[in-house]
């Protein structure tokens, strides 16, 4: 775990605060500027980068997810629920965003020997740790069976899962994300994406196996801490825990070249959608 802490220790960190720009920013949008400081951070372009982000009411998609053998009743159901949805450009299934959930981004430059995966994970996961350490709960990463989007970094306090992580690589940058249920209901997210997979999948066999979604195996930290935390209160834990392991946090805009990338990755994004969906 302290080599997971030492990637985390960068000499600068840039932040990009994308987690209040409201209903009207896109889940392609987020996507894209995932890739793009991917692109930068790994070109040497730009510092270690840490990115929050906030949707509103999407479901984002996974690959997988879009060889569903009746997808168009599954995306019906969304819509009927009024929320948009996206097929993503990294692994994973069905996750569900709001303005209770908070995404963060680490993006790191690559070293010359690599980052071994399970290390960006670890890193992710030992900064969520230190970020709720004032608390008197164990969070712990492995699967929580019965999730949506199950794998072995999800993080849980008492069987109960509160966030998922996955991560993303472009040439020499690495891309760290994680979704954390800040507030809200764990059990109605779940609850939708179980009733996203009984239609799209309509009792069907398929060679890929869809998790069987439990609702009671998933919370918020709100309800796990029972502390009415807020999206702004995860935010001040967060760039307190960066700022304490680095050398220093600063906030900058896309650059002109990173602005031309962003065009690029995002138009990307919106072909795999058309493609897809």
């Amino acid at each position: 775990m302290e080599q997971a802490l030492s990637i985390l220790e960068q000499p600068d960190w840039r932040i990009i605060d994308q987690s209040s720009l409201g209903p009207l920013f896109h889940g392609m949008q987020s996507f894209a500027m995932d890739d793009t400081l991917c692109t930068s951070v790994g070109a040497g372009c730009s510092a270690a980068t840490a990115r929050a982000w906030v949707h509103h009411q999407t479901v984002v998609l996974g690959i997988q997810d879009t060889k569903l053998p009746f997808l168009e009743e599954g995306l019906k159901l969304l819509k009927e629920k009024q929320f948009n949805y996206i097929v993503r450009n990294s692994g994973g299934l069905a996750v569900v965003l709001d303005e209770g959930v908070l995404n963060l981004t680490l993006v790191f430059p690559d070293t010359e020997k690599g980052i071994d995966i399970n290390r960006g994970y670890d890193a992710m996961y030992r900064l969520i740790q230190n970020m709720f350490s004032d608390f008197n709960a164990v969070i712990e990463a492995r699967e929580i069976q019965g999730s949506y989007c199950p794998g072995s970094y999800d993080l849980s306090i008492n069987g109960k899962k509160f966030a998922g992580i996955s991560q993303r690589r472009i040439r020499k940058g690495v891309a760290v994300q994680i979704y954390l249920c800040v507030s809200g209901s764990g059990r109605k997210r779940a609850e939708l994406i179980q009733q996203f997979y009984e239609k799209a999948l309509n009792n069907a066999q398929t060679k890929f196996v869809y998790p069987e979604v439990n609702p009671d195996v998933m919370a918020s930290l709100s309800e796990l801490l029972d502390t009415p935390l807020t999206i702004g209160d995860v935010m001040l834990r967060f760039l307190k825990v960066l700022k304490s392991i680095s050398g220093r946090i600063y906030s900058n805009p896309l650059t002109e070249e990173e602005l031309e990338w962003y065009e690029i990755h995002y138009q990307r994004m919106v072909n795999r959608n058309e493609r897809f969906i």
